[in-house]
């Protein structure tokens, strides 16, 4: 088990910190802090370097910190009691994680690692727990947050448990492009088919199936065309 404190660095040169700037500000929830109250957070954060492949947390860890990404990705994964790793969600710039965390004692059962060079702004949970108590409205834009991931687990499981993975692929295309033509995946094909709960081998041979049935093109290793939104939909409705 460790022990995550904000107080573990606070300058570059010895474990990659650099003082934090305007990373609140990446959050919409913090859109309406006041000049203090920002001031006040920032004083108790600070900006971390993790290299890729760096954890930011691991299972068993303790923390009551808000982890923010300022920039690269952020993988949030599951270990099987085998090791086998499930993908639960990707964090782009913007996006945070440990509001859970803010609120309990307990120990993360999830882990959370650089998928690229990131940087992520670490905020002190008392400090925003201060904010809270002067603006209870956070509070439920917090609890939205959580439950919308909880509902991306709950449909996640879904997916796994009662779908095929045609059905799981054409789903994640389709939510991905958002009526968009095309997808620029934001992450490679072995960690799609993790997410998707496949091999990467059945998910080349599924993607080209799609392609040769004229429903998607792909071009280089990241860009998929949606073809025909319409035959994808049939697959899991």
């Amino acid at each position: 088990m460790r022990l995550i404190a904000i107080k573990e660095c606070n300058h570059k040169h010895s474990c990659g910190c650099i003082v934090a700037g305007s990373c609140i500000d990446h959050v919409p929830i913090f859109g309406d802090l006041t000049e203090a109250e920002r001031e006040s957070i920032l004083q108790t954060s600070l900006h971390k370097l993790y290299n890729k492949g760096d954890f930011i947390f691991m299972p068993g860890d303790h923390f009551s910190n808000l982890f923010v990404v300022v920039e690269g990705l952020v993988k949030i994964v599951k270990y099987s009691t085998t090791g086998k790793e499930q993908i639960l969600s990707l964090l782009h710039p913007g996006d945070f994680i440990g509001e859970l965390y803010l609120f309990s004692n307990k120990e993360t059962n999830n882990a959370a690692y650089a998928v690229v060079d990131t940087t992520v702004c670490i905020i002190e949970g008392e400090a925003i727990k201060k904010y809270i108590l002067n603006n209870p409205e956070v509070a439920l834009k917090f609890l939205e947050k959580y439950t919308e991931r909880m509902l991306e687990t709950e449909n996640l499981v879904e997916q796994i448990s009662l779908r095929d993975v045609s059905a799981r692929l054409a789903h994640f295309l389709v939510n991905e492009a958002n009526n968009k033509e095309v997808i620029t995946l934001s992450t490679t094909k072995r960690d799609l088919a993790a997410m998707l709960g496949t091999t990467p081998e059945t998910l080349s041979r599924k993607l080209n199936e799609f392609q040769s049935n004229g429903w998607i093109r792909m071009s280089g290793q990241r860009k998929i065309e949606i073809l025909n939104k319409y035959e994808l939909e049939n697959l899991y409705y």
